[in-house]
């Protein structure tokens, strides 16, 4: 037969490999082992332009657009012709030969449907337009990171991608090119970043992230604010990416149901 000590000694050796919670049966309390885990920070994504292009496919006489629409401003010297929607806030640059870019738009989504109503417009003006080869040609994204860069340190490490020319540009100049991303990469934390589509600007974000970090340095938390940053970021998780985008999604399937006919 075995004795009490041996059969105590037995099970908190199971029970110590199996689970993390450790029983002391001789003094009948427990202890719980704690894995501190490091917080790290969160970084949000602003889409601040999307461009796009499509076609009507048809001639457009730039003068009777002038005349007859709104909020339109006709540049003869350039051959090409400017209009403005309020919903979504958008620019469209018009050429007669049909072709059509716009820019403004905060998401790709709003981009389609600021799209679908310059069609809308041209096709009330009395023109046989069609809606075709819509595609987002680029994207602005911008990103606030809850520490400085040391840029110069950054720049040294990584000279195959990155460029840095502190007399004709204060920031550092980091190409991925098989994002086809360009990143303008500030000592104050702030990152701009030029891709063809959003899911690009995001990844661009997330390929770029470690290798900032490694670079990174202490800001003055009485200047976080001034920095457009908040002093909570700090506390957050690390590589947790969100978007912040607006998007008016009544007007978008308001616009969707209209332009079934003749899209």
């Amino acid at each position: 037969m075995t004795t009490l000590e041996e059969d105590r000694n037995r099970f908190k050796s199971s029970t110590s490999d199996l689970n993390p919670l450790i029983i002391d049966l001789e003094k009948g309390n427990k202890t719980e082992i704690v894995e501190e885990k490091e917080e790290q920070p969160e970084v949000d994504i602003v889409i601040n332009n999307v461009v796009c292009s499509f076609n009507v496919r048809c001639h457009l006489n730039l003068r009777r657009i002038a005349l007859h629409g709104k909020n339109v401003i006709y540049k003869k010297e350039n051959g090409m012709l400017s209009m403005k929607l309020r919903n979504p806030y958008t620019t469209a640059s018009i050429w007669s030969s049909g072709k059509i870019s716009c820019t403004g738009a905060t998401s790709e989504e709003m981009s389609k449907v600021a799209a679908r109503k310059y069609a809308r417009v041209l096709q009330k003006l009395g023109f046989q337009v069609r809606f075709t080869n819509f595609r987002v040609v680029n994207v602005l994204g911008t990103c606030i990171m809850p520490f400085g860069i040391h840029i110069v340190n950054f720049s040294q490490k990584h000279r195959k991608f990155a460029s840095y020319e502190p007399e004709l540009h204060p920031g550092v100049t980091y190409r991925i090119s098989d994002l086809k991303a360009t990143l303008k990469i500030f000592s104050t934390g702030s990152i701009t970043v030029t891709a063809r589509n959003v899911a690009n600007v995001q990844a661009a974000i997330e390929h770029i992230f470690p290798l900032i970090y490694e670079h990174r340095k202490e800001l003055d938390p009485n200047n976080l604010a001034k920095n457009g940053r908040s002093k909570h970021l700090i506390h957050l998780k690390k590589e947790h990416f969100t978007f912040s985008e607006e998007e008016d999604d009544e007007e978008e399937d308001e616009l969707v149901e209209s332009d079934q006919s003749w899209d």
